[in-house]
């Protein structure tokens, strides 16, 4: 959740700098926008710098996406994996038994689907904040794209 609130921030800030830009409030991007830092330290703006200052904020800012996505991919399996262990020992304490009615099997079963039902609910959760994630990114990236085409139209030969 923390990165969600830290990319929506991010976004707001270089959207208002976008706006400023537009609108010719500002020759520069603002101070608080992630370019601006990389745009300090050169005399004149060139693509090379806006382009490590893009890539190293959409670096920062896509950073465990991998994490939820192997989550999301995995997370079914595993507990698949924990429904099939329930049944094969449900079906081992019923090889012991004398007999085995439905009021015997039912039970165990059921238990051992709650495996499935958690992985699910993960996978759910997981895959749902990447996407999410993913896309607050790709309108960082639009954004410092957006802004650094406008920086370098101005200063063209």
């Amino acid at each position: 959740m923390d990165r969600f609130y830290l990319l929506k921030q991010r976004i707001q800030t270089e959207s208002a700098s976008l706006k400023m830009l537009y609108t010719g409030q500002s020759k520069t991007v603002s101070a608080r926008s992630l370019l601006f830092t990389y745009l300090s330290r050169v005399n004149v703006p060139n693509s090379a710098i806006l382009q490590a200052a893009s890539s190293d904020a959409i670096r920062v800012a896509t950073k465990g996406l991998t994490w939820l996505s192997i989550i999301a991919s995995t997370s079914p399996f595993i507990g698949l994996f924990g429904t099939v262990i329930g049944i094969l020992e449900t079906f081992s304490k019923l090889s012991s038994q004398a007999s085995a009615s439905l009021n015997v099997v039912a039970p165990a079963i059921s238990e051992a689907l709650v495996a499935t039902a958690a992985g699910i609910c993960v996978a759910i959760f997981a895959y749902s904040f990447h996407l999410i994630l993913k896309r607050k990114a790709y309108e960082l990236s639009s954004l410092l794209t957006s802004q650094s085409e406008v920086i370098l139209s101005w200063h063209k030969d």
